[in-house]
């Protein structure tokens, strides 16, 4: 998605919200969001719709309220017209992730012209409902104070740093997807879980140190040895993967994690590209 551009009172720092909307701001902007999708038929094929003549038709789901009951463990959510100004941080973001699993692009259906009822939509897209809702709803997520993103899987993530953006997305040039490519998605995705403790940041952290681990005989090949003991120094020694009185721990778990976690993915990235280089020079 493009930036944004800024303008004169943003670009200055003389705007009072240059660092984001509150919630209550946030979730003005939703409702009206979530309105529009409603009004275009994004939602009929789920929650239904209602005719001049028929009333209340229902769709596949024939009670909304439980269902969201059932997946979000929360009451007083839906309708969502009349709950999302209530809403706390969380009910938004579950709800956000919910509407991803139920929107459905309308594609065709007729025209119900008596008292000016409006489209009676009957055939759907789901895929391109929510590549679609993805787009608006980081839109609307990128004005927040607190920065989250809708992952295309329909997850909300915390948003990646200023300036480590390409280190989430590059793709690792590898055809290992069990060793690698799998292990580090699944830790990129632990580590900007919505939600996520300390505990599965460190679970993250640990992840990568096992893909440096099984790349063990590459980085020997890859690195100088006093690069490699450093880099497996914090990897055996941090309280990453063991567990002992001779571990350091006395540090700040957010900051070192944070650290360790970006290091470990661009020594991923950087010694698997070396290794390819030195594979093609054989």
């Amino acid at each position: 998605m493009s930036q944004q551009q800024q303008y004169y009172s943003l670009r200055n720092g003389l705007n009072p919200l240059a660092n984001g909307i509150p919630l209550d701001s946030l979730l003005m902007l939703f409702g009206r969001l979530y309105k529009g999708f409603r009004v275009k038929g994004y939602f009929d094929e789920v929650f239904g719709f209602y005719c001049v003549d028929a009333g209340d038709v229902a769709g596949t789901l024939e009670d909304p309220d439980l269902d969201i009951f059932l997946a979000l463990r929360k009451e007083h959510l839906f309708p969502i017209e009349t709950y999302y100004s209530q809403y706390s941080e969380d009910d938004l973001l579950d709800i956000i992730e919910y509407l991803y699993q139920k929107i459905s692009k309308p594609v065709d259906g007729f025209m119900h012209t008596h008292n000016e009822c409006g489209m009676h939509w009957e055939t759907f897209n789901k895929k391109e409902g929510q590549d679609f809702f993805v787009v608006e709803i980081n839109k609307l997520l990128s004005h927040y104070e607190i920065k989250f993103e809708l992952s295309k899987e329909g997850l909300i993530l915390s948003k990646v740093d200023e300036g480590f953006q390409n280190l989430f997305t590059a793709d690792i040039p590898t055809s290992d997807e069990e060793n690698i490519k799998s292990r580090v998605d699944k830790a990129i995705k632990n580590y900007r879980r919505h939600g996520s403790s300390v505990d599965d940041r460190k679970q993250a952290v640990r992840d990568l140190a096992d893909v440096l681990e099984y790349l063990k005989p590459a980085i020997k090949n890859s690195l100088n040895r006093k690069d490699e003991s450093f880099l497996f120094e914090l990897i055996n020694n941090y309280g990453i993967r063991h567990h002992s009185k001779s571990q350091k721990t006395d540090y700040d778990a957010n900051i070192w994690l944070s650290w360790m976690f970006y290091y470990f993915l661009a020594t991923i990235q950087a010694i698997v590209r070396f290794d390819n280089k030195i594979n093609k020079q054989k």
